[in-house]
């Protein structure tokens, strides 16, 4: 139904007209939209912060009278460098300041004003073959499916020097950066492979449109070996490549033999900035200005599993140069090149890798590098061949262009969390990077052993917790598969020796297993320790496999009993299974019920090493296995028996 309209007009729907007199009575719109207005206010964070309290005291965690709090600071920990990580970040957590915008000061949110979009960022693979064919046709493959640079090992353990323009044959050097990595040869090496790489350059026309990094870092070479020359050695080529070669780069400022010395972030981001610095004094002191100095230097920084410290350590590091170059005159971009950090590597399982090293990929392209290097899967085993540098790049190409991470700048941006650990990072790193400063230097630092000393304790804590199985490795020191098989391929090239020390944590456990293989290999046998399982299945499968996961990731095998209802039982077995060593696994009821009579009667059936799954404190027993124990010395002790009874 409709009402007449004025005469020669539209009729006007009822509706309409009900609806013009809704809106002739309702009240204005406000100019600011409050959704809670009409709510009596409530401080959520204290109401929170009491349910919290209430699940830590109801754990035991916390007594009954703490503070309001006490319970979100039992949930807070602290990193390598003693900064908190808190289980719920706000604004408050923040520092206040502006992480500003992509492409400008301090450069927290990225170095170019549209980031990595569209195409992603460099994705660079490393190549490392002393034969010059086979390396160029790995070179050529890489670029033809999804690498946009290479990472080339010049000297020993790669490319020889007469042999580069033989392997970057058909490499278009004004299209595809070349990067050059002499650190495992010598310094000589280093200078001569950037000289022949420029001369080539010369003869192919590449000119001024020539792209790539020439790889020098004396300081890098001095914390991997202990010695070589100061920077003012790389001011010739610098000077040479600058005035001819505008687009390509000379020093690296690698950071990776601190990071595998076991260096905490802020420890590596603050030996970075130390050497950045003694690169640019060496460079404006030889009379180049500061532009052209900071944009001859690369920062290689490690990107490892955790995802969010790695996304903070490269914005830190972004926000620390450009402060270091603002004090200097100007405020400049950092270039930085990720690489998956070799430390979290494993030589056991090396498809576990494949999971670090996308963690890894992931989280250098979120924290804004603007090369990444994925690790291949095998290369703490062996020189990487086609089918795990295959996995490396394509690992990339599906974080770009399936995952599309590419297509945000800066996307870890605006969470507190990411801009409170960026700023907490950066403070730590500077100080240490004032530490280096005031003895004199980073080859000073270096020389007099500060840095190897203010890197040892973390690394300890680091060895500690792998020990401890805090930090699990998952194939190694948690899920060890001893039926896996052994990689044939040739062996990987030993690095330099002398200077930092390299640290893997899963080395330690490593080594047993590689003690297991050889036992196999000799007696046909693996060593055992016969699992002691006390009544039904639900009562003692959780100790059992936690007793065998601990033992196993030391290569030692694990028959157990099963369900068994007397002691009689538990020792029948254990005689089949020809092992000297048992582990008691039960409940703690069964445990005081059972287990001292059971060790009792192993004893006399010839066991010589009983321990126990689990804190109870039985008679006899000659140790405990439980959540936190010294899992390598544990294995060893099993193994020193066993090799006693052999």
């Amino acid at each position: 139904m409709v009402e007449s309209g004025p005469s020669g007009t539209t009729p006007t729907p009822a509706a309409q007209v009900e609806g013009d007199a809704l809106d002739a009575q309702a009240p204005p719109e406000p100019e600011e939209l409050a959704l809670a207005a009409e709510f009596s206010r409530v401080d959520a964070r204290e109401a929170w912060l009491g349910l919290v309290d209430q699940v830590v005291r109801k754990a035991g965690r916390i007594p009954g009278d703490a503070p309001v709090g006490a319970g979100f600071e039992e949930l807070t920990w602290r990193t390598l460098d003693g900064i908190p990580v808190r289980p719920l970040y706000t604004a408050d957590d923040t520092s206040g300041e502006s992480a500003g915008v992509p492409g400008a000061a301090p450069y927290v949110r990225g170095g170019r004003a549209d980031g990595p979009a569209p195409d992603g960022w460099d994705v660079r693979q490393r190549h490392a073959d002393p034969d010059a064919a086979a390396a160029q046709a790995a070179v050529l493959a890489d670029l033809e499916n999804g690498v946009s640079s290479v990472w080339l090992a010049v000297g020993a353990g790669g490319t020889a020097v007469a042999d580069l323009g033989r392997v970057l044959d058909g490499v278009q050097l004004d299209l595809a950066p070349v990067v050059l990595d002499a650190s495992g040869d010598t310094a000589d090496t280093e200078l001569a492979a950037a000289g022949a790489f420029l001369e080539l350059a010369g003869e192919r026309g590449a000119g001024r449109d020539l792209l790539g990094t020439l790889g020098l870092d004396p300081v890098g070479r001095r914390a991997r070996t202990g010695e070589g020359p100061d920077p003012d050695a790389v001011v010739p080529t610098a000077i040479r490549t600058a005035s001819e070669f505008p687009r390509v780069r000379v020093v690296v400022v690698d950071a990776l033999p601190v990071h595998g010395a076991g260096a905490s972030d802020a420890q590596e981001l603050g030996f970075s900035l130390a050497a950045g610095v003694a690169y640019l004094r060496a460079l404006t002191g030889a009379g180049l200005d500061l532009a052209t100095a900071a944009g001859l230097l690369e920062f290689r920084y490690a990107a490892t599993a955790e995802q969010f410290p790695t996304i903070a350590k490269l914005r830190a590091a972004r926000l620390l140069w450009s402060r270091v170059t603002e004090a200097c005159g100007q405020a400049f971009p950092q270039v930085q090149h990720a690489v998956g950090s070799p430390s979290m590597l494993t030589r056991r399982d090396v498809h576990g890798n494949l999971l670090r090293g996308t963690v890894a990929g992931f989280a250098a392209g979120v924290g804004g590098a603007d090369a990444v290097t994925v690790a291949p899967f095998d290369a703490a085993v062996c020189d990487p061949g086609s089918f795990s540098r295959r996995i490396a790049r394509n690992t990339q190409s599906l974080l770009v262009q399936e995952a599309h991470l590419a297509r945000v700048v800066d996307p870890a941006g605006g969470s507190w969390f990411v801009e409170s650990l960026t700023r907490q990072l950066a403070a730590a790193a500077w100080a240490f990077f004032q530490e280096i400063e005031a003895a004199g230097g980073v080859l000073a630092a270096l020389d007099a052993g500060l840095v190897a000393e203010r890197v040892e304790p973390v690394r300890g804590r680091r060895a500690e917790s792998a020990a401890r199985r805090t930090a699990p490795i998952v194939g190694v020191s948690e899920f060890a598969d001893l039926t896996e098989p052994a990689l044939e391929r040739r062996p990987a090239s030993e690095p330099p020796a002398g200077g930092l020390p390299r640290f893997r944590p899963a080395e330690p456990y490593e080594a047993f297993r590689d003690r297991s293989d050889a036992l196999l290999a000799e007696t046909g046998s693996r060593p055992r320790a016969f699992l002691a399982t006390l009544g039904p299945l639900a009562a003692y499968t959780a100790r059992a496999g936690f007793a065998r996961n601990l033992l196993q990731a030391g290569g030692i095998e694990t028959p157990e009993a099963g369900p068994t209802e007397t002691t009689e039982d538990v020792v029948a077995a254990f005689r089949e299974a020809g092992t000297p060593v048992a582990v008691l696994c039960a409940s703690d009821a069964l445990y005081d019920e059972r287990a001292p009579d059971t060790v009792a009667v192993l004893r006399a059936a010839g066991a010589r090493y009983v321990l126990l799954a689990g804190r109870a404190d039985v008679p006899g027993v000659d140790g405990n296995l439980a959540a936190g124990c010294d899992a390598p010395a544990v294995i060893e002790s099993v193994y020193r028996v066993l090799e006693v009874q052999a």
